[in-house]
C-alpha cells in the first residue's frame, strides 16, 4: 500500500523531471539505476531511500527539501478538497502534476520576454471573457 507521503515525494519528483525536460531514461542514467525504478518513485509504488533522494535532487539540481514542498498545505486541504469534489473545476486539482500544464509553462517560458508579456496580457483578457 502506498503512503501519502511518497506519492507526494513522486509527483515531486515527475514535477522537477518534467520542468528540467528530462526523460526517465536519462534521469535513471544519472542516477545508476533502471527507468522502470524511476517510474516506481513517480507513482509512489516504490519508497525512495534517503541515499537515493539525495542522488535524485543532484541530479535534478535541486535541494532534498524541494521534494517534500506542500506536504502541508496539501494535507490542510485534503479535507476541503473532499468537500469541494461535488464543485467542478477547470483547474486540476494537482496543477504542477499536470503534464500539459507544465508542458504550456515551459513552452511560455522559452519565449522572449517582451512577447511572453503580450501573451500573459492576451491569456488574462481571453479568461475574463470567459
Amino acid at each position: 500500500m502506498t503512503h501519502h507521503v511518497d506519492v507526494h515525494v513522486g509527483k515531486r519528483v515527475r514535477h522537477r523531471r518534467w520542468l528540467v525536460g528530462m526523460t526517465q531514461q536519462q534521469l535513471a542514467e544519472q542516477v545508476g539505476i533502471k527507468f522502470q525504478q524511476i517510474q516506481k518513485y513517480e507513482t509512489g509504488a516504490n519508497r525512495i531511500s534517503a541515499s537515493r533522494l539525495w542522488d535524485i535532487s543532484d541530479a535534478l539540481d535541486v535541494p532534498v527539501s524541494f521534494f517534500f514542498e506542500g506536504m502541508e498545505a496539501e494535507a490542510e486541504t485534503a479535507d476541503v478538497d473532499t468537500a469541494e469534489a461535488a464543485v467542478p473545476s477547470s483547474v486540476p486539482a494537482d496543477l504542477m502534476g499536470d503534464k500539459e500544464a507544465l508542458d504550456l509553462v515551459r513552452s511560455y517560458y522559452a519565449i522572449p520576454e517582451n512577447q511572453r508579456r503580450r501573451l500573459f496580457e492576451l491569456a488574462r483578457v481571453l479568461s475574463d471573457v470567459a
